[in-house]
């Protein structure tokens, strides 16, 4: 898939504000420093599309965007490490299980986690909650220019030691890098070929 038009919809924290349409979205979501915002330009081909920061914590609403007219990426809030109040985590908490609880058009989130580190028990506590509510999820390996392809390698293993324990499979994952422009095509691939299915599906 080549993204031919990226366009930034509505950013709100009511579900019910969400754009009304029946098209398909794909929600990505990860710990505030993961590099969310960078992944989404290096997606889109726009560099600023998703505002960037050195702060964790910046997008703090539901933002959709329409690509290329027929799909939308849904950029969320973060979890984990960002400067706010916990009464504003409280929202921000409040408003993305709303949203995975209410958007009939959510076709999988992808949950980005930092390939750099070990697996995090935030991140897997996340994907477990995901798993118990029935809601379709990839895992994105983000920063894998930062390591070597052996240390790649066996930060996966780590994860998938953990999450076969309760999993029957290792969800589906992706190795991503947004500055090297890793792991692009295999993810809009992957979303090219979910769209064609519900179209296929449909007719």
């Amino acid at each position: 898939m080549k993204i031919k038009s990226a366009e930034f919809v509505v950013s709100n924290s009511d579900v019910d504000k969400c754009p009304k349409s029946r098209l398909p979205e794909y929600a990505f979501i990860g710990r505030s420093n993961v590099g969310k915002s960078s992944l989404i330009n290096m997606l889109t081909n726009r560099k600023s599309l998703a505002k960037t920061s050195g702060k964790p914590g910046k997008t703090q609403l539901i933002n959709h965007f329409l690509i290329n007219k027929n799909w939308h990426l849904v950029d969320l809030p973060g979890y984990g490490y960002a400067r706010v109040s916990k009464s504003s985590k409280k929202v921000f908490q409040k408003f993305i299980t709303q949203y995975f609880g209410l958007r009939e058009q959510l076709v999988t989130a992808f949950v980005l986690v930092d390939i750099r580190h070990k697996p995090q028990p935030i991140d897997l506590e996340f994907m477990q909650w995901l798993g118990e509510h029935g809601i379709p999820f990839s895992i994105i390996f983000t920063k894998a220019d930062k390591l070597k392809p052996k240390a790649i390698n066996n930060h996966i293993d780590d994860y998938k030691t953990i999450l076969l324990e309760t999993w029957e499979d290792m969800p589906n994952h992706f190795i991503t890098s947004s500055s090297k422009n890793i792991g692009k095509d295999e993810l809009l691939n992957y979303i090219d070929s979910l769209n064609s299915n519900m179209v296929m599906d449909s007719q």
